[in-house]
């Protein structure tokens, strides 16, 4: 079935006022385009789930969209806190809830394999423990040594951002792979943005690279530069400039309503984003091919 569907439509359908959402990929393919079109929507009281909330969880609690938080690690990358985020967090104005990097992608594993826990060895950072009554101890059956548990993650809606998919949903990824396809496979709704969308032949052709299926998927949508200021590893570099720009520009409350009015709220979806973000950069962010060697699956 064609799932090929507009942004704005993809989220008016698939995300709610109060629904759990995962911006799903690590360093890249960071799906901003998807969180500044909620935020056009208004959606309001949401949970944003995320390991590495990056700059658009930044964005989207400025916007009043979040009611809470679920993390591990929160940050702006390489540079420094996500200042919005931790002004709330510190004032007590937002619920949040903090796993290490390893807990959080255990509770997606749990979500997607349909099981009540998962289980992990002891860390040395027993304050997430004092921290989140969330994380338990049990008896491991087998050795009777103590082990931690989390629970599972069930997203009401998953966003994940591809290099390709074709109509259907069937959708690949290359260079850093993150927590999509355990995001996907979590959550209830799966909306999936793509740099490309090809002929199902060019999918089949390498069927190894297909991470998230057809069946999983309930939109498709084609957004060039959906990543920016992340990257899409093939595509385009990541605009560390920008990231730079976002510390100086989140240090007030009145710089972050003045970005969002620019770069959101005053555009109408992600191709006047990419047009105000001009020739220039778009140059600037340019990356050379590399290709890899071809693989031969033979006949079948």
């Amino acid at each position: 079935m064609n799932k090929l569907c507009s942004l704005s439509e993809a989220i008016a359908q698939n995300v709610h006022d109060g629904d759990c959402i995962y911006l799903a990929g690590f360093t890249h393919l960071i799906p901003f385009a998807a969180g500044h079109e909620i935020i056009r929507q208004g959606r309001k009281d949401l949970i944003l789930a995320r390991a590495t909330p990056d700059l658009i969880y930044d964005q989207m609690v400025a916007a009043g969209c979040a009611g809470k938080v679920i993390f591990s690690y929160m940050g702006n990358p390489g540079v420094g806190s996500l200042k919005v985020l931790r002004r709330l967090v510190e004032a007590g104005r937002i619920e949040w809830e903090e796993y290490s990097h390893f807990g959080m992608i255990t509770r997606l594993q749990a979500g997607a394999s349909g099981l009540p826990f998962l289980p992990m060895n002891q860390t040395a950072a027993p304050d997430l423990e004092r921290a989140n009554p969330l994380y338990r101890r049990v008896t491991d059956p087998y050795s009777g040594k103590e082990v931690i548990v989390v629970p599972p993650l069930h997203p009401d809606v998953a966003v994940v951002h591809v290099q390709r998919a074709d109509a259907r949903g069937n959708a690949q990824i290359w260079g850093i792979i993150g927590e999509q396809k355990e995001a996907a496979f979590a959550a209830k709704r799966v909306v999936l943005t793509a740099e490309e969308i090809v002929d199902e032949a060019v999918i089949r052709s390498d069927p190894n690279r297909t991470l998230i299926p057809e069946f999983i998927v309930d939109a498709v949508v084609h957004v060039p530069y959906c990543a920016h200021p992340s990257y899409t590893q093939g595509y385009y570099d990541r605009d560390n400039e920008l990231y730079l720009q976002w510390d100086e520009i989140s240090e007030t409350d009145e710089g972050v309503q003045a970005y969002l009015q620019e770069w959101v709220y005053g555009l109408p979806d992600r191709a006047a984003y990419v047009e105000k973000l001009g020739a220039e950069t778009l140059a600037r962010l340019q990356v050379p091919p590399r290709l890899s060697g071809p693989v031969n699956y033979g006949e079948y």
